[in-house]
């Protein structure tokens, strides 16, 4: 019997694992060059921590918690989100005394109990960034840029950015009961409408057409926020048009967890189908409070990384064979392999990325083993270019191939390489 991944979840394999590495560090690089710290927190919590801060009325706290009880008799949960565990950290070990904002990304793996389909799985990867202790729209949309250009610096064309605002504490109640009002008046089934009662804005959000269509004419939060809301965001949307970045007011935008308030944004890609995010996030000045902590307002976002690939392989970005390596050595004979090991170890040490065949291959099979690599140059050792006391280098794009003194072999493969 051979084991198989279970059941909404998958492996990365090479060569695809390798874009997946790119494609996680190109997202995270425009907030690490932004001033965001790395930060790594449990792969399970506390349940009552997402029972708290993510919302028990949510579909991810009562149908899709990956939840057991340990040993020692305390209920766990494996992670669903990141936003959460960042609080917590932060409220644990007091980062919220030092210098604010604090500014924080993480990269990791979470996990839902959903019905698996394209784009949508039980294990999935994200990368996440999140500004805590100050209510500065200026920060709103410095993270909105920074994942545009996370996008953008993958070659992405087709990913629009979707924005919104939830108002706030003084002014979503009155949206809440205006809203609790329409949604009564619909045509719903009895789960829906206990929703209705807890949390009417999950309804907004609800994917089944028959819902939707009833929908059409629901009240809008935009409408009924206070002077300070709409203030905060049309300063938003002021900084991101200044900043060149295209946007689209989309009014009934709400996310999937309790604890958002004021902006709101996600990242959709046209070439996805039916699941068209690839990322979002938004405000949440009312977590900290929600868990135990101080005021402590933040906001941020969850970039998806297995949506990522699936945007680029609509745009023809992923290559099929990416390149790993910068140089494969040829070793032909067992005196040969023990004098080129240490070539291959001085190359590796310098910076370069290098592989060799291995196992005694032929020369036909070394060399294909060669081509597969992807390797720009490939460094060829056989009796006679030891009895010469030179490797043979050859350029694996233009087949041109050079003599090489073995003590010269590192400097020459760096210079050609940088």
């Amino acid at each position: 019997m051979i084991f198989q991944a279970p059941k909404g979840t998958f492996d990365w394999m090479p060569p695809r694992s390798e874009s997946v590495l790119a494609i996680r560090d190109a997202l995270a690089a425009p907030v690490r060059r932004a001033g965001y710290s790395y930060i790594e927190t449990p792969i399970f919590e506390d349940t009552r921590l997402f029972q708290r801060g993510v919302g028990e009325s949510t579909d991810i706290v009562t149908k899709e918690m990956y939840t057991f009880q340990s040993k020692g008799g305390q209920s766990l949960t494996l992670r669903p989100e990141g936003t959460a565990s960042v609080m917590r950290a932060v409220l644990e070990h007091g980062l919220y005394g030092g210098p604010l904002p604090i500014k924080l990304w993480y990269s990791g793996s979470y996990f839902r109990y959903e019905r698996p389909q394209a784009g949508r799985y039980r294990h999935f990867s994200q990368v996440g960034a999140e500004a805590l202790g100050a209510q500065d729209p200026a920060i709103d949309a410095e993270l909105i840029v920074l994942a545009l250009d996370g996008y953008a610096s993958l070659g992405l064309r087709r990913v629009r950015l979707l924005l919104n605002s939830l108002g706030c504490r003084e002014c979503r109640p009155g949206y809440r009961a205006a809203l609790q009002e329409f949604l009564r008046g619909l045509d719903l089934d009895e789960a829906t409408r206990h929703r209705v009662e807890i949390n009417p804005l999950r309804v907004l959000d609800d994917k089944r057409e028959e819902v939707r269509a009833q929908l059409t004419d629901a009240p809008l939060v935009i409408d009924h926020l206070c002077g300070a809301c709409k203030a905060f965001h049309e300063e938003v949307r002021g900084l991101l048009s200044a900043a060149g970045v295209s946007y689209i007011d989309e009014p009934k935008l709400v996310r999937g967890l309790d604890y958002y308030t004021r902006t709101t944004f996600e990242f959709v890609h046209d070439g996805l189908g039916a699941q068209s995010s690839v990322g979002g996030g938004g405000r949440y000045d009312g977590l900290s409070e929600m868990i135990g902590g101080p005021p402590l307002p933040g906001v941020g976002w969850a970039l998806g990384v297995d949506r990522t690939v699936l945007a680029m392989e609509a745009e023809g970005l992923l290559s099929e064979r990416p390149t790993r390596v910068d140089v494969f050595a040829v070793p032909l004979g067992d005196e040969a392999r023990r004098r080129i090991f240490p070539l291959v170890t001085g190359l590796r040490r310098a910076g370069l990325a290098v592989d060799m065949a291995f196992g005694g291959r032929s020369v036909k099979g070394a060399m294909k083993a060669a081509d597969r690599s992807g390797a720009r140059y490939a460094v060829i050792l056989g009796e006679r270019d030891l009895e010469a006391g030179a490797a043979q280098i050859k350029d694996m794009t233009t087949g041109e191939q050079t003599a090489v003194p073995l003590a010269e072999v590192v400097d020459v493969l760096k210079g050609r390489l940088s």
